[in-house]
């Protein structure tokens, strides 16, 4: 059995090593490469600028599109479910989820500057709770399909996921409470300006044309 200190420093070495591993899993930026490699264009340079699968489908590229959606996603539920099959506990994945999706918003091959992180955020959830993933990705649709705001449904599926997850996971410790609010606050801070446009009633409607059209 190892000395406290030592046990301390392992553990330590441990969760940095998971926040590493997720936080460059998640910094990979899909849309970008995906229009870049398919499209010789930078995603940046088009729209509102935004990396995310929103941006990519308004630039008229709906498959890159759904595409990115699907990758985003994916390296976010893969951060979390490598983290839970090789060391467990739901502590270690909540750290996995909270650098997947700083690392989609703040990669370091772009400057740190990133996406929004719904679709990474709903990769990890999916991970996390399955259940409240799905309830909160089904909100997503409707919200959407009846205001056509992309934003308004993201943010308030954001809200959602974090109360119906509390509700259904059980042996949650404080810090997997933590990094389910967090992980949804960081979503809709990054949404600030859209609810301003929302408030302004000036937000880009989905399926809208529009040449800069903002996210």
């Amino acid at each position: 059995m190892l000395p406290p200190q030592s046990a301390i420093k392992v553990i330590a070495a441990v969760y940095l090593a998971i926040a590493a591993f997720a936080y460059l899993l998640g910094s990979i930026p899909f849309g970008y490469l995906l229009v870049r490699i398919f499209r010789k264009e930078d995603i940046r340079t088009l729209g509102s600028g935004n990396i995310g699968a929103t941006n990519v489908v308004r630039s008229g590229a709906k498959g890159l599109g759904a595409a990115t959606f699907l990758l985003d996603a994916a390296k976010g539920y893969i951060a979390v479910t490598a983290c839970i099959l090789t060391i467990g506990g739901l502590e270690a994945a909540a750290v996995a989820a909270l650098f997947a999706v700083l690392g989609h918003m703040c990669p370091i091959w772009l400057r740190f500057k990133g996406g929004k992180g719904v679709a990474t955020a709903f990769g990890v959830f999916l991970a996390l709770s399955p259940i409240a993933a799905l309830a909160g990705f089904a909100i997503f649709v409707v919200v959407l399909l009846i205001w056509r705001y992309v934003s308004l449904a993201s943010i308030v599926s954001a809200i959602a996921f974090p109360i119906i997850a509390l509700l259904l996971v059980k042996n949650r410790s404080a810090l997997f409470i933590a990094v389910l609010i967090i992980i949804p606050a960081l979503v809709i801070l990054k949404h600030r300006q859209n609810i301003q446009r929302l408030l302004q009633g000036t937000e880009y409607r989905f399926g809208k044309p529009r040449k800069t059209a903002a996210t």
